[in-house]
């Protein structure tokens, strides 16, 4: 029987989310040459293929879709382990994936995060704010902070806050334009927002719930380019008040009358949620979250 070197494990678990040499290679604080080299080590000592190589990157063979969950199994038992043994004495390592919503991401947890990195220095934190191009489901992150709780799927989820969003307009295109009375003529004015084929959650589409069949004039995938184009007096923009309450020269539009109410969902894989070196994230999110909460839901000062 071959002798089977358990250790590569990683490295296969790193190829196999990261699809790149090198990507893996920057997650295992490695080179590209010895994330190749363990890869083919492992392959040697069971004797499949478990990659097929292209110019693209690397994808699972059927051997290597196999070994993925009994790998992931292992890789957390290893994590649980350290947690028993080193009960706290041991520095915690390695890297933690986060994906976040846009806004939660610039304009909230991403000064606070630091912070936390430099309580665990031999922690790795990767925080991506482009949500729509990671897949908790394949592994892509570790843990996610959501507009939305999974359809399927052994995951833990929780509620960690509401949040309100308002119509916004600069003080100079109010200035410009006609007065905004009442929720119809909010349909005589142009509209920010994302781009509609691109929106990847039910819970970004909102500007229905305003004005039926609304639709933006402007569009964008980002919501800070759209905070931008706001501020520039283009037209109307739907923003988290968190974010509208940042700047002097917005002002939230009739925001007892068209208020939107959404969630933020922490997002983890039910086998995760515990592992030594996710735990103190999801604390963290979770503590800082819900000191937010009346942020999160605060009324315009500046309102029309």
């Amino acid at each position: 029987m071959r002798r089977f070197p358990w250790d590569d494990l990683q490295y296969f678990l790193a190829v196999a989310q990261e699809g790149k040499l090198s990507s893996a290679a920057r997650r295992l604080r490695t080179s590209h040459v010895t994330v190749a080299r363990r890869i083919e080590r492992l392959e040697q000592g069971i004797g499949a293929k478990l990659f097929q190589r292209s110019p693209k990157g690397y994808t699972l063979t059927p051997m290597g879709e196999r070994l993925m969950e009994p790998a992931q199994a292992m890789a957390l038992e290893a994590d649980k382990m350290l947690g028993v043994v080193g009960d706290g004495a041991l520095p915690l390592s390695g890297v933690i994936r986060l994906s976040v919503p846009e806004g939660y991401g610039n304009f909230f947890i991403a000064e606070k995060l630091p912070h936390f990195a430099s309580q665990y220095p031999n922690l790795t934190i990767e925080m991506i704010n482009i949500q729509q191009i990671v897949s908790l489901s394949r592994r892509e992150a570790d843990v996610s902070v959501s507009l939305n709780t999974p359809k399927a799927g052994s995951y833990h989820f929780e509620k960690i806050s509401s949040y309100i969003l308002y119509v916004y307009a600069s003080r100079d295109y109010l200035a410009r334009n006609r007065a905004i009375k009442q929720r119809e003529d909010l349909a005589g004015h142009p509209f920010i927002g994302y781009i509609e084929d691109m929106i990847f959650t039910p819970e970004l589409n909102y500007l229905g719930e305003i004005v039926p069949g609304l639709h933006p004039s402007y569009q964008t995938s980002s919501i800070f380019a759209q905070l931008k184009a706001c501020r520039a007096g283009y037209g109307l923009c739907v923003l988290p008040c968190f974010m509208g309450a940042m700047y002097d020269d917005l002002v939230a539009v009739l925001p007892k009358t068209v208020p939107i109410h959404r969630d933020y969902w922490l997002v983890c894989h039910n086998d995760m949620i515990d592992a030594t070196r996710i735990r103190p994230l999801v604390d963290f999110i979770r503590h800082e979250t819900s000191e937010a909460r009346e942020w999160f839901n605060s009324f315009p000062e500046q309102s029309v």
